[in-house]
């Protein structure tokens, strides 16, 4: 039988409770600026960032972040 490759993935975490970009960013990217830590994930996560908050039944503005997201940390690896 011939051995299978595994493709690599990205890095990635799923949400602790309560989590916001924010603490993902500390916890994730820790030696960047908030800020920037915050962009990047949210424009790795775009499945998350764009997300209608409110389709939940949630407020406006309220956290998008749900348990079961799967947050990248890292950008997508270059096509092998």
């Amino acid at each position: 039988m011939p051995a299978i490759e595994l493709t690599k993935v990205r890095e990635s975490t799923l949400p602790r409770p309560g989590d916001t970009w924010q603490s993902i960013a500390a916890r994730c990217l820790p030696d960047l600026e908030e800020g920037e830590a915050v962009s990047k994930l949210q424009s790795w996560n775009l499945h998350v960032f764009m997300r209608a908050s409110g389709a939940a039944g949630g407020v406006r503005g309220s956290n998008p972040i749900l348990p079961s997201d799967v947050i990248f940390v890292e950008p997508p690896r270059a096509a092998a």
